[in-house]
């Protein structure tokens, strides 16, 4: 079975006091319910990534992001051997400019959070590995392999860009 396509977006921005925040939202529904996630979601068929990830922007934030200004910096792919349905292949974007203001909807609870202080903790146990470098300008193309808890990484590479 081969896994499905997804996309994921940080939307960051520049604070009154002059940090960098990006937009992550706690997850309602679905795959990882309680978790702290970015911005994204299953890609359509016939739908490019790009297009998937500023519809999912605008679906789970209200946020209304210009294809022009995001940013593909990376793919990942992430198996479940004791869950297959889970396993999936993930195209990672940012983007600095948005419009609107984010909004809760049905999916997820946006909070804005300083990119110095992420919380890790609450997210996929992947995001600590290269999270971080994404946000600081670098890309990403790893592979993550999940254990019989479902929740802690196992296996990781990383491939040259």
């Amino acid at each position: 079975m081969s896994p499905y396509q997804v996309c994921v977006c940080f939307i960051t921005r520049t604070d009154d006091g002059g940090a960098r925040q990006v937009l992550l939202g706690r997850k309602k529904t679905g795959l990882g319910l309680g978790n702290i996630v970015g911005l994204g979601g299953k890609i359509e068929p016939g739908e490019t990534a790009l297009e998937a990830i500023v519809r999912e922007i605008e679906e789970e934030s209200s946020l209304i992001v210009e294809p022009a200004a995001v940013s593909e910096v990376g793919f990942i792919r992430y198996a479940f051997p004791h869950r297959e349905n889970w396993s999936q292949d993930s195209t990672v974007f940012v983007v600095d400019g948005f419009s609107g203001t984010p909004m809760e909807s049905d999916e997820v609870v946006p909070a804005w959070y300083d990119v110095t202080d992420l919380p890790l903790d609450e997210m996929w146990d992947d995001a600590k590995y290269w999270l971080p470098q994404v946000l600081a300008g670098e890309t990403v193309h790893a592979s993550f392999t999940f254990g019989e808890d479902l929740k802690t990484v196992s296996e990781s590479s990383f491939d040259a860009a």
